[in-house]
């Protein structure tokens, strides 16, 4: 198993040092979920209703917000590396699907930790939120998964493109779903029954059951079985993305 997890932590120290050479990568994965948030803050404060409490859709809306714009860069990051055929000298170098995918997933983690990190705080900031700190590591935790699993949705559907413009008609298709079917604007029990059960296809729903429990009073153990969906979900996902991993055609 050694030389296995050497071979990950190389191919993640790899894309490291990419990452440290792509300012526009970084402040883009950064900066932009900021904005977004900012805009959706004037969005609620524009709205002006006291019957609307923002507290339950804030932090769905920037988990989604996060989920979104990573799986975005993401896929087209990859896309970029089948294209420079980056990933063929890998492979011609011995390293195994997996140990590839791995060792994406850790480096693209650091960027996913810093931007939950930072729609967390900002969030919290702009909504002047009063969350014990168990309830908002708790939030973050969550975020952080869900980017996490945004990453790796982004890998399988980036093995089904040879160039950035094939990207693009898997963007809706995979990130759409996760808002309208996640009961982060309207619950999940009017929606119809093929609704419901589609729903349980997208992260982005596991994600919403367990913010919303937490922002009404709630904690991870109140919808355990929600959060443990969300690591099994990215597993299955790991294993589809190993299984498709192809170099450029």
């Amino acid at each position: 198993m050694e030389p296995f997890f050497r071979r990950v932590f190389s191919v993640a120290k790899r894309v490291l040092r990419q990452l440290q050479h792509d300012k526009r990568f970084i402040g883009l994965s950064l900066m932009v979920p900021v904005a977004i948030i900012y805009v959706l803050y004037v969005f609620f404060d524009s709205l002006n209703n006291p019957l609307l409490n923002a507290n339950a859709y804030v932090f769905p809306f920037g988990a989604y917000i996060v989920h979104f714009l990573t799986f975005v860069l993401t896929a087209i990051v990859l896309v970029r590396e089948r294209v420079t055929e980056t990933l063929t000298r890998m492979m011609v170098n011995g390293y195994q699907q997996l140990e590839i995918i791995l060792g994406y997933l850790i480096a693209y983690s650091t960027l996913a930790t810093g931007q939950s990190l930072l729609v967390l705080v900002e969030i919290t900031w702009l909504f002047k939120l009063d969350y014990s700190f168990a309830t908002l590591a708790s939030i973050y935790l969550v975020m952080w998964l869900l980017a996490v699993i945004s990453m790796a949705l982004a890998i399988f559907v980036s093995n089904f493109a040879n160039n950035e413009g094939q990207v693009f008609p898997f963007i809706p298709l995979v990130t759409l779903p996760g808002m309208f079917l996640s009961g982060m604007v309207i619950s999940i029990e009017v929606l119809p029954e093929w609704a419901q059960v589609l729903s349980r296809f997208t992260p982005v729903y596991y994600a919403t059951e367990v913010l919303h429990a937490l922002t009404s009073g709630g904690n991870l153990w109140d919808e355990s079985a929600a959060l443990l969906s969300l690591p099994a979900y990215g597993f299955v996902v790991l294993v589809l993305a190993s299984f498709t991993l192809r170099d450029n055609d």
